[in-house]
């Protein structure tokens, strides 16, 4: 891979791993629109392992706090501070987690397709731009409960499908149930830090049970590309979120699926 191919794929799965817009997508669009090769497993390998740590990173006190509450409920046998939030975000990434054991081949062959990203694009936008006009917005974080937990977590799951993102069908889905923008996002990047660790996981023994040469300068500059600009996509993001809204990249998907009109007809 040249320098330029790394930095674009960096840019583009930074920028798309947290945003609503998909970063499947954008990554199986690359080759669509420029010629370039696949990047290959051991690249989005990388580039995961970048963004993974940029969510950790930003909401590292968080994380903090779930981990030390959830050492001290098991040690007292019930629960304290944050340790509730911490079991929540674990049930919540079950049903991607089987449903991508699953139905693997199937999402990364069958679904991988124009025609399904272009359909979901679509889809998912309007119903974004449904639950941001109409959202109650009035629940915080600390409001989610075992039905919600249950619904997002099944969110997360259609968002295997490529088109879909997970951040989007997530958030669309707090709002749905009424919780505010804050809330729904802050849920929804802390969902994506054990579901992304399984994704890079299961690349990781892929990759590991495989003979692909490997670039390393390419994986370390994919890698500190995604994760500079995942960072800053993060900080953005909820930065503008109470002033923009969602429409943004409600817009963005819709121009997104009228650019991808002519490879399908």
């Amino acid at each position: 891979m040249d320098w330029l191919h790394v930095a674009v794929l960096a840019l583009i799965q930074g920028i798309t791993e947290f945003l609503p817009i998909s970063s499947s997508a954008h990554l199986i669009l690359v080759p669509v629109f420029t010629g370039w090769a696949d990047q290959g497993v051991v690249f989005d390998l990388a580039t995961h392992v970048g963004t993974l740590l940029a969510v950790m990173v930003y909401f590292r006190q968080d994380i903090t706090a779930l981990c030390l509450d959830s050492l001290s409920a098991l040690q007292q046998r019930e629960h304290v501070g944050q340790s509730r939030m911490a079991l929540y975000l674990c049930l919540g990434t079950i049903p991607a987690a089987l449903v991508g054991l699953a139905l693997l081949d199937l999402i990364d062959t069958v679904l991988r397709s124009v025609t399904v990203i272009f359909s979901t694009t679509v889809v998912f936008a309007l119903l974004m731009a449904w639950a941001d006009r109409n959202g109650s917005r009035n629940r915080e974080i600390g409001a989610i409960q075992w039905r919600d937990v249950a619904i997002i977590g099944l969110a997360q799951a259609v968002a295997l499908v490529p088109g879909t993102s997970r951040s989007g069908i997530t958030i669309t889905a707090g709002l749905m149930l009424g919780l505010t923008r804050q809330a729904a996002s802050r849920f929804s990047f802390l969902l994506a830090i054990p579901i992304t660790g399984l994704a890079a996981a299961a690349k990781l023994l892929e990759f590991a049970g495989s003979d692909v040469a490997v670039d390393w300068a390419a994986l370390l500059g994919g890698g500190i590309g995604s994760f500079v600009v995942a960072w800053l996509a993060i900080h953005l993001f909820l930065k503008w979120l109470d002033r923009f809204g969602l429409w943004p990249y409600v817009i963005y998907r819709l121009l997104l699926a009228v650019a991808l009109l002519p490879l399908i007809f």
